[in-house]
This record gives C-alpha cells, sequence and structure tokens, in this order.
C-alpha cells in the first residue's frame, strides 16, 4: 500500500499527452513527498494492522481504478464480491487507511501550492497584490491617490462556523506538524543525523495519526466552535493581516510621500460564530457574551505578549539614546520600580502600558494568564492603548530609531489599530420570521385588540416608523412574554452591553435573514431601539443587513431598498452610519432554490439593480458575500469572483463569508493564509479602480443569459421539485440520514422537523450531493437548457456561446466552476448509490435523468470551453483530481455497502462509525464538500 504507487499509475495515464511529457521540477518534489508519506503511512498499516490488510487495500484500490477508469462490469462484480467478504472490523480499517491518504495527500499538495507561491513571490514585485499595484500605476493611479482609495476601503472576510468541516482538531494540529516537518525538509539543508531524525519524526506523527479519533465522539457547542475558530487567528490573522497592511504601506511609500501619514487599516476580520442565531438555538445571549470574552481574551494575551518580548528588545539606555519628552513622561508614570530599568525609559513606558493593559482585561473581564510588575489604570478606550505606543512610535523616530520603530513595535500598533479589544467584528443574524413574531407579540400586548400578523405590509410599516419615532419603551415590566420573545430581547440587550463593553465595532451588524420586505429591516429597527442601539432622533450605533436568499427574494431586492431608501425614518439611520448600506446575498439558499446556473444570474442581476437603486439614492452600497465553500454554495476562487462583479457592486467595500472545510485550507498556515488575504484586497482594489465601470455586457448577452437561465431554471426544478418521490430518491440514494449523526456542528440539519427539501439546510443539501459524487447542484440544468437555447435560436447557435465564454466574465467563470465540479463528480460512482432506492421504476426514472443531464453538461461545456476533456485550462488541478480517485473512490464504494448494512437494520455499531469515517475520508479527498 503506497501513494507511490498511486502517483505513478496517474504518471502512466499522463504519458500518452504530449503537453505532460516533462514533468516540471515543482511536480517531481510532489511526488516525492506523496511517495515519502505513502511509504510512511503504508509500513504504519502493515506494522499496526498486519500485512493481510496492507494487501486487501491495494487489491481495492487497483480494481477501484479499472472501474473508474471504464466503468468495468467485471471490475464492478469483483470489488463487489471483496467487499461482501469484509467484517465490519477489517471494513472500518481499510476506510481509515483511504481516508488518510487523503489527508497525507492534501499536506503534500498543500506543501507543494507553498512551494510554487515562493517561486512566484521571489522577486519584488512578484506576488498577486504586488501585480495589481503595478497595474493602478500602469493606468495612471498614483500612491497617494491609492492612499485615499485604502482610507475608505473595507476587505472583511468572515468566519462562520457552517458544519462543513469533518476533521477534528486533534488531527489538525497532527497534520500541522506533519507539514511542518516537511516544510522544514524543503528550507533546511539537513545533516545526515537530522534527516534521519527528521524520518523519525514524520513517522511518530503519522502513527499518532494513526492512532487518533477521526471523528468527534461529542457534539461541538457553540463554545467550542468558537475556540476552534480563534485558532486561525494565532495561526494566520493576528500576524499576517497587520503585515499585510504594513507591507502596502511600504509599497506606497515608495513611489509617494514619505509624510502623507499611515495607510488606513482596510483589512477587518469578521465573524458569525456565537453570533448567528438563525436555526441555531444554542446561540444565546450567555453565550453571545461568552464569545465577546474569548476574543477579547485572545487578542489580549497577543497584545501581553507581544509588550512582553517588547520590553525586553527596547533596552534603550537614556545616556545612549535620546528620548522625547513625552517618553519621559509615559516613563514616570510606569509603576515598574525596578532598579534595573531605572535609566532605560522606553522599558518603564513598555511596563506602564503593560499594567494598564492588565487592568483593562481584569475590568473587561477576560482571562489573561500575565501579571504586571506594578497596578496601572484601565484603559478607558483602544484609543488610548494607541496614544501610548504611538508615544514610543515618536520618541524612535525623532531620535533617528527608525528603523527599531519598524520592528515589533510597528506590528503591536497596527494590530491594535485592525483587532481593537475586540479582535473580530461579531455579526449578529436571525431569521426574519422570529422578528416577526417577537416583534407580534410586543405590538400586540402593548395595544390590546391588535393583531399584528394580520395587518398587511404597508399598515405594518406606517406602525413601525411610527414606534421608531417615539420616545416611549414598547416592551412592559408589567408583561409575561414568551420565552422565544424573552430571548431575542435578551440577546439585543447583550450586543447594547458589548458596545459599552468592548466599543461599538464589537458588534457592528445586525442581520436579518430571509428579508422579503420592507417590514422585516424596520422589525429589527424597532428592537433596537429598545435596547438604545438605535435612537427615536434617527441615530443607530449598528447596521441593519437585509439578507435576500431565494430566487424569488434576489430578483425583489433592489425593489425593497428603493422602497426603504425613499422612507424618511430608515433613510435618517442610514445617513447616521456615514451614508453606507450593507446588503447581503445569499448563495446558498438561491441555489438550492432555482439551481446552480439561475442563482449565479439571479444574484449577478440583483447586483446590477442594487447599483442602480443606490447610485440614485447617493448612498453607498457594500455588498456582503454569503458564499459556501462548494460550487454548489457559491464557492469557487475568490478573485475571479470578485473580478467577475458587475461594475460598481464593489466600490472598495466588499465583505465575504469563509466557511467550515475552507477556513482551515485558506488559513491554517501562516503563508498560505497572508496570500489568500492578499487576493482579495487585490481583487477589491482592481474591481474598484481599474474597472470600476467595466464595459456593461451587450444587450444581447444579457438577454441570451436571461433565456439560458430560465431554461435551466425549468430542468432543475422539474427535476427538484416537480418530479414525484424525488424527496424519496434523494433520500435514498445519499447520505442525508447519516451525516446528521456526524459531531461537526452546533446545529440542527433541518429548519423544521419534515423531509421537504424546501425546509432542508443548503449545506447537508450539497454535502450529500457531494459524498454520492453527483454534485447535482452545481450543474443540473445547464446541459438541456444550453440544447434547447441551440435549438431556438440555431441563427447563433454554439459560436454565441464561445463568443460569451471569451468576452464575458460573468460567464466565463460560470463555467470554470462548473468544470472542477464536473470534473470531481463520477456518475458510474453515483449508479452505486442509486441502487440503494428500494424503488426500481423510480430509481431508473431519476436516475436515467440526472445520468442523461450529466452527459449533456458536460458535453455542452467542453463544446463551449473549446477543451476535449475536463479541467484541460487547468492542468495543475486536473493532475490534482485524477491523483486522488485512486484512493478516494473505494472510499465511496465501501460507504455504499456500509449503508446498505446500515438501513438493514444492522445492530453492530461499527456500521455507522463506519459510514461516518467514509464521509470524512470522501470530503478529505474532494476538499470542497459543503
Amino acid at each position: 500500500m503506497s501513494l507511490q504507487t498511486i502517483s505513478s499509475d496517474a504518471t502512466e495515464h499522463r504519458a500518452n499527452r504530449p503537453e505532460d511529457a516533462q514533468a516540471t521540477e515543482a511536480e517531481a518534489r510532489l511526488r516525492d513527498d506523496i511517495r515519502l508519506l505513502g511509504r510512511i503511512l503504508g509500513d504504519t498499516v502493515r506494522d499496526q494492522e498486519g500485512a493481510d490488510v496492507f494487501d486487501l487495500v491495494e487489491r481495492i484500490r487497483q480494481t477501484s481504478i479499472r472501474f473508474h477508469r471504464d466503468e468495468d462490469r467485471l471490475a464492478r462484480r469483483e470489488l463487489e464480491q471483496i467487499l461482501d467478504s469484509m467484517s465490519t472490523s477489517e471494513t472500518v480499517r481499510i476506510v481509515r487507511a483511504f481516508s488518510y491518504f487523503s489527508h497525507l495527500a492534501n499536506i503534500a499538495e498543500d506543501q507543494n501550492n507553498i512551494r510554487q507561491m515562493r517561486a512566484r513571490g521571489a522577486g519584488k514585485n512578484s506576488g498577486v497584490l504586488a501585480e495589481t499595484l503595478a497595474h493602478a500605476k500602469a493606468a495612471g493611479i498614483d500612491p497617494d491617490a491609492l492612499r485615499s482609495f485604502f482610507k475608505s476601503a473595507l476587505v472583511s472576510p468572515v468566519l462562520t462556523a457552517h458544519p462543513t468541516e469533518v476533521r477534528r482538531k486533534s488531527t489538525m494540529d497532527r497534520e500541522m506538524e506533519v507539514a511542518g516537518l516537511l516544510d522544514r525538509r524543503e528550507r533546511v539543508a539537513l545533516t545526515a543525523e537530522e534527516a534521519d531524525a527528521s524520518d523519525e519524526q514524520l513517522r511518530r506523527e503519522v502513527l499518532t495519526l494513526w492512532q487518533t479519533n477521526l471523528l468527534r465522539r461529542t457534539k461541538l457547542t457553540v463554545l467550542d466552535e468558537v475556540a476552534n475558530g480563534l485558532s486561525f487567528y494565532d495561526y494566520t490573522f493576528l500576524r499576517e493581516v497587520p503585515r499585510l497592511v504594513n507591507a502596502l504601506e511600504d509599497r506606497l511609500e515608495e513611489g509617494g510621500e514619505q509624510a502623507a501619514g499611515e495607510l488606513a487599516s482596510f483589512l477587518r476580520m469578521g465573524s458569525w460564530i456565537g453570533g448567528d442565531r438563525d436555526g441555531n438555538p444554542f446561540v444565546t445571549a450567555d453565550v453571545m457574551r461568552g464569545t465577546l470574552r474569548l476574543q477579547s481574551s485572545r487578542v489580549m494575551q497577543f497584545y501581553l505578549n507581544e509588550l512582553h518580548v517588547l520590553g525586553s528588545e527596547l533596552s534603550i539606555a537614556a545616556h545612549l539614546a535620546d528620548v522625547s519628552e513625552e517618553l519621559r513622561n509615559l516613563a514616570e508614570r510606569s509603576p515598574d520600580t525596578s532598579p534595573h530599568r531605572s535609566g532605560e525609559p522606553y522599558r518603564l513606558a513598555v511596563s506602564g502600558i503593560y499594567a494598564r493593559l492588565t487592568a483593562t482585561a481584569e475590568k473587561l473581564e477576560v482571562e489573561i494568564t500575565r501579571r504586571p510588575v506594578g497596578k496601572g489604570a484601565p484603559y478607558t478606550s483602544v484609543k488610548e492603548l494607541q496614544a501610548d505606543l504611538d508615544v514610543l512610535h515618536r520618541s524612535l523616530i525623532s531620535n533617528n530609531a527608525r528603523v527599531i520603530a519598524r520592528g515589533r513595535l510597528r506590528l503591536l500598533r497596527r494590530a491594535v489599530d485592525c483587532f481593537g479589544f475586540h479582535l473580530a467584528r461579531l455579526d449578529i443574524r436571525q431569521n426574519s420570521a422570529v422578528h416577526e413574531r417577537t416583534i407580534a407579540e410586543l405590538m400586540d400586548a402593548a395595544n390590546p385588540g391588535m393583531s399584528y400578523l394580520a395587518l398587511g405590509e404597508d399598515a405594518r410599516i406606517s406602525l413601525l416608523t411610527n414606534e421608531l419615532r417615539s420616545t416611549r419603551a414598547l416592551v412592559s415590566p408589567f408583561v409575561k412574554y414568551s420565552d422565544e420573545t424573552m430571548g431575542e430581547l435578551n440577546v439585543f440587550h447583550a450586543a447594547a452591553e458589548a458596545h459599552a463593553k468592548f466599543g461599538s465595532d464589537a458588534i457592528p451588524q445586525c442581520i436579518i435573514s430571509m428579508c422579503k420586505g420592507m417590514s422585516d429591516m424596520l422589525e429589527v429597527a424597532v428592537l433596537l431601539k429598545e435596547v438604545g442601539l438605535v435612537h427615536p432622533s434617527g441615530r443607530s450605533a449598528i447596521n441593519i443587513v437585509p439578507l435576500f436568499e431565494t430566487i424569488e427574494d434576489l430578483q425583489a431586492s433592489s425593489g425593497i431598498m428603493d422602497r426603504m431608501l425613499s422612507l424618511h425614518d430608515y433613510r435618517r439611520l442610514v445617513d447616521s452610519r456615514g451614508s453606507v448600506q450593507e446588503v447581503m446575498l445569499g448563495y446558498s439558499d438561491s441555489n438550492k432554490d432555482g439551481g446552480f446556473v439561475t442563482s449565479g444570474w439571479e444574484l449577478y442581476k440583483a447586483e446590477i439593480n442594487l447599483v442602480e437603486v443606490f447610485e440614485r439614492h447617493h448612498v453607498r452600497l457594500r455588498l456582503f458575500h454569503g458564499r459556501g465553500g462548494s460550487v454548489g454554495r457559491g464557492g469557487g476562487p475568490s478573485y475571479d469572483a470578485i473580478i467577475a462583479q458587475p461594475g460598481g457592486a464593489v466600490n472598495g467595500q466588499i465583505r465575504i463569508t469563509e466557511q467550515g472545510e475552507i477556513i482551515s485550507s485558506k488559513y491554517s498556515n501562516a503563508e498560505v493564509g497572508r496570500n489568500n488575504l492578499e487576493i482579495l484586497a487585490a481583487a477589491t482594489l482592481e474591481a474598484s479602480l481599474l474597472h470600476p465601470r467595466q464595459s456593461a455586457p451587450r444587450r444581447e448577452y444579457l438577454t441570451a443569459m436571461d433565456e439560458l437561465s430560465n431554461l435551466a431554471f425549468k430542468a432543475y426544478r422539474g427535476l427538484v421539485y416537480e418530479t414525484e418521490g424525488f424527496v424519496d430518491y434523494f433520500w435514498s440514494s445519499t447520505v442525508i440520514n447519516e451525516i446528521a449523526t456526524l459531531n461537526i456542528g452546533s446545529r440542527p440539519a433541518s429548519r423544521k422537523k419534515t423531509r421537504a427539501i424546501e425546509d432542508l439546510r443548503a449545506i447537508p443539501w450539497v454535502f450529500s450531493w457531494a459524498q454520492c459524487r453527483l454534485m447535482l447542484p452545481g450543474w443540473y440544468g445547464f446541459g438541456s437548457a444550453v440544447e434547447q437555447w441551440i435549438a431556438e435560436h440555431p441563427d447563433k447557435g454554439m459560436p454565441f456561446l464561445k463568443e460569451l465564454y471569451r468576452e464575458w466574465p460573468f460567464f466565463r467563470m460560470l463555467l470554470s466552476n462548473m468544470d472542477m465540479v464536473l470534473a470531481k463528480s463520477s456518475i458510474a460512482i453515483a449508479s452505486r448509490y442509486a441502487e440503494l432506492v428500494p424503488d426500481e421504476a423510480l430509481r431508473e426514472k431519476i436516475f436515467g435523468r440526472i445520468r442523461r443531464e450529466w452527459h449533456a453538461s458536460i458535453e455542452s461545456l467542453l463544446d463551449i470551453m473549446a477543451q476535449d476533456r475536463l479541467l484541460q485550462g487547468n492542468p495543475l488541478l486536473e493532475r490534482s483530481v485524477r491523483h486522488r480517485f485512486p484512493y478516494l473512490d473505494p472510499l465511496n464504494h465501501v460507504q455504499v455497502e456500509l449503508l446498505r448494512e446500515h438501513r438493514a437494520q444492522n445492530p453492530d455499531e461499527q456500521v455507522l462509525r463506519g459510514i461516518q469515517l467514509t464521509i470524512n475520508g470522501i470530503s478529505a479527498g474532494l476538499r470542497n464538500t459543503g
């Protein structure tokens, strides 16, 4: 059993292609890493489980290759015989082996990506951000204009706890150790003794991995999710966010005015973890308070650690270097009385700042491990801390020690500016239906005889706007409200407390899921008024953000916002927020509602219409993109997605969700994390300044896309929502039931306790189709739409669609994402899952349609993109996907057999555990699963 074998198999298939005749040096090194890890894992399996298990894994892998390549019926029968002959215990061990293949291959691949990233960034002007700045310079945009742009810019990745990361933190930690060892071998010329020690350490880590539970035994709590999310601040954000902004500042100084002042901290981290209540009853006011304390504790501990080291570094003696008068005053106020530091004013000043910061942490009720040398007064705001750090900076600069000021002190000052005392900006989110019920209860109690829910939209708007102006409280201490209403009010009170305690940046947004009308937004404004975050005079301390999710809601979004911005009482709130209104667009639910093609198109059209509305009202639009990891939930390359936005949709400000397994793949490694942050910044700059008004698509392009979308929508809805028995087919042919048994998140899989597709959350919907290798939400409806469109437009036909692909970034991105999804699909493997459907007629009817659409979609895609095979234009990804199949496919075959046993009521708990392990392994192999 060896990944070396897998790699050579893939090479054999590749050797016939002239473009792949000579592997690059990077590929050769990737193969070396894969062989090394594969050999160690193979040895581990043989040592721990025996030669029989080792040999069995090899037989399954080789047979699976034959079946995948040719849909070989003989190989299929042989595979079934092997799987049928295995005991449950053997099956679980086989699954673990193949799962770890996926995990270790991912590590090797990530290291190869880092290797290539370094090679691209070796020159001073290399890297995506440097290239974008060069484009800006070529376009005549000088550094001072860029500084002005960043002054009002906002780039905000928002981490969410969406349950698509199946790995435990324990296994992730071990994998990061393996990655670190590979990285050291890459960077350091090891002696023979060091190389032997490195090999032994790798074997130790792989063996530890093998003996570590892949699955969580208990369900995650919300605060567990918060703690997991905070790990990425240690890995990447706390250091790389400040470094990126400082590096950009340096680049702009090279061609601008040296005294232009410091660059604004445009990169701000956001979070939903601990604030997202939509469908998660476990996110309460107390949990939100705990979240804010954990966030603050993490950043305060970071500041204190940095100050501790800074104090040891700034050993500057007063008799050897001048200091400013304000620095001397700061040092004199220090509680540090050590005679050893009496002539070292910088150290004394740092000790004083340290003492005040520990007192601040105590006042904020956040845990820290360090203690000061004396007592200090707590800071009343983060600005006071910044002012003290600025004193150190100015003294060093004014006394010819600029190079010292540019070290740790500079990074700490930037970190304080980026993270404050709150670390990340926590959004609070709830479903509009919950807000509606809460307001209805409050209104009905305050107005006996009223039935708020019976009122029409216009009557609600009138009532709510009057309430916004009222100075009296709507909530009465003499009324006993329902638990749901009290829970909502408590959360809003906790948000007001957070503003008072940590500052207004702690919770700057209140998001309304499933926003369908003006009253949904006004209801939230009234609830915020009850806790003092909205004032009757028309001021708001928080952004009210509608989230438009379904196809119907996306189509209505511009009309709703047009009327909202025309409403005097709401417009005053927007103006009090700097005349900026954020709008969130939901990619996941719109896809589940209308399919991939229609979702992408309706999102694009909604943005065009919103840009027009906001320009007419002279309000700045900030779009918040609720993208998932998988293409079926709006995923795909971030840079391409931002650049493909319609003109005016970015406008210097953008927020994007980072979800589940995508967070760990992007931000577990500091170098990779920095590169991904640069990509977001560069794309925002390019979309805003270099083509802010990129030529609008020709009218015939828009018309054609409308027609394609309507045809794809009809095909998708026809299958998913209008085909009798489809719900039964879905629940039988996928792992949807079994996914619910995984302890990968705190949130339930469905909004309601039904089997209806409408009530199912988008994540398990997409996750289930990924597991059975159909990836249906990422392509279904495209093939038949293209065929029908060409039949209806014989004068334009395929040449016109090829022109669309060449000339229009939106259409190109749409097809590029579909290309990736279809490359990871396998109709041969999907056919085995279809056999789990007990009704043979239903199975043949639905899978037959899916199979035909799959072939049609691939054929149309390849024709439009002028490709002979999927991913032809992306050879790196093509090789990556092809390398995975030999150890990914067996997991699917085993999963089918285990599902069959589990659903036959096999009482052995190892069967369910085996299914859960296959879900983990398949997810690792596919990488972006949900």
